[in-house]
């Protein structure tokens, strides 16, 4: 899944900054004590020491390669008293969660490694379903990219693996525009070629689902918005900043830079719509390229990548990927503790990204024959650098619920761009009731 810069995490200090640090650090000790109660609890300190065969759980494994099964398989290859077995989920990231949850309430110790879309791991470290990766349990992210580990991070304290990252990337019609637009701005106002041609300039994925939430927070981001401080619930959203970066969508759309039909596009529609040489820009993630690309494209050899475009340059992709957690039920930490480690190392990353998995090692997007394979790599590199995760919140469902549904209004036009960032913001301050 189905985008880090941590610029999302920006708040702004009024100049009692000593009295507004301690008002904040009280509210997040309140608040993650009281979450931290719904099940976590002293498990997080038990077990430590403990080895043996481990269960490691994540979405079904869609890969060309086999990617998660090739990790297992080199992982028992060498741990023949650890070995690890591959719980497989159904590749519906609804449903992952919901088993995920149920486990997790019921402290059962069947699960001791669990994959988690980026926006999972904040909700789950604040109730205490992790183990937190400190102290003994710390793990070397030196090598790592800045985004994906700010990805695992909750209050200050990483909770998880960075196992796989992903960006945004901007696919665009190469024989229309032989440079990529580096802003808004140059993008929009390349759209009379658009025209010209009789095919639509510029489409994401703007129906109200989860989609729109990536693609609204990449431009508010873009501009300089966010959506909630450091403690994970107060609203943010509520600036000029977010309202330039929506009325960048809504502006477009009401103009018909954004076609029509796109209000209704998810991941597949808006490929097939690119790919069927109905669009000069898209916005899509890295699996695009081999859709884009194959035979029955018709603009196979006529499209190229860029990083997303921004306000004054390179714009603010929404990361994706998987976090790998150790369960705080876990009856084997010692030994998913090193499975964590693994998993993050080179050998282990040079299987990720062969298997087209965006790599959390920045070494891999400079090797040549994986470029060779990927051209998009340098791209997407460059994306993931000025990436921001999705809102980091314990209260993420509800907290995407308010932006999509309030973007989509406003790209419908039954609420202005105030009224939808408004919106937003008390979306937001009631997330967690």
């Amino acid at each position: 899944m189905a985008v880090n810069k941590v610029s999302s995490l920006r708040s702004s200090l009024v100049p009692k900054a000593v009295l507004a640090a301690v008002s904040v650090a009280l509210l997040t000790a309140t608040f993650t004590s009281s979450c931290s109660s719904d099940n976590g609890g002293s498990a997080t300190s038990q077990n430590l020491t403990g080895r043996g065969p481990i269960t490691y759980v994540e979405g079904k494994d869609t890969t060309e390669t086999g990617a998660v099964k090739q990790l297992i398989e080199r992982w028992n290859a060498s741990h023949p008293d650890e070995q690890v077995t591959f719980k497989e989920q159904s590749n519906d990231a609804s449903q992952q969660y919901d088993d995920l949850v149920e486990h997790m309430r019921s402290k059962q110790s069947t699960y001791d490694v669990v994959a988690l879309d980026v926006p999972w791991t904040a909700e789950f470290a604040a109730k205490g379903w992790i183990q937190p990766l400190k102290d003994s349990f710390a793990i070397d992210t030196s090598a790592l990219l800045s985004p994906p580990v700010a990805s695992a991070t909750y209050n200050n304290t990483l909770y998880a693996a960075p196992r796989n990252t992903n960006g945004g990337l901007l696919f665009y019609r190469k024989d229309l525009v032989p440079n990529p637009p580096k802003t808004w701005n140059e993008l929009l106002s390349q759209c009379p070629i658009a025209k010209a041609q009789g095919i639509g300039c510029y489409a994401g994925q703007f129906a109200p689902y989860e989609g729109l939430t990536v693609n609204a927070a990449e431009v508010i981001n873009a501009y300089g918005g966010s959506f909630v401080g450091a403690d994970g619930k107060t609203p943010t959203v509520n600036s000029p900043q977010a309202r330039a970066g929506l009325k960048v969508l809504v502006d477009a759309y009401k103009n018909g830079d954004i076609p029509q039909e796109a209000i209704t596009f998810k991941e597949p529609e808006s490929t097939n719509a690119f790919a069927q040489g109905k669009l000069m820009f898209l916005r899509q993630w890295p699996s695009t390229y081999g859709d884009v690309g194959g035979d029955s494209s018709t603009v196979k050899d006529k499209f190229g990548v860029a990083p997303l475009p921004g306000e004054n340059g390179v714009g603010a992709s929404t990361l994706g990927g998987y976090n790998a957690a150790i369960s705080s039920y876990s009856k084997n930490k010692a030994t998913a503790l090193d499975f964590l480690r693994f998993l993050i190392s080179e050998d282990a990353q040079h299987i990720v990204a062969s298997g087209a998995l965006p790599s959390v090692r920045a070494s891999m997007y400079d090797d040549p024959a994986l470029i060779a394979k990927m051209p998009y790599l340098p791209a997407l590199k460059d994306s993931i650098a000025s990436a921001v995760p999705r809102p980091v919140t314990p209260f993420y469902p509800a907290v995407s619920k308010a932006i999509q549904d309030n973007a989509y209004a406003a790209m419908k036009q039954s609420k202005s761009v105030d009224d939808a960032i408004i919106g937003m913001q008390k979306g937001i301050e009631t997330a967690g009731s």
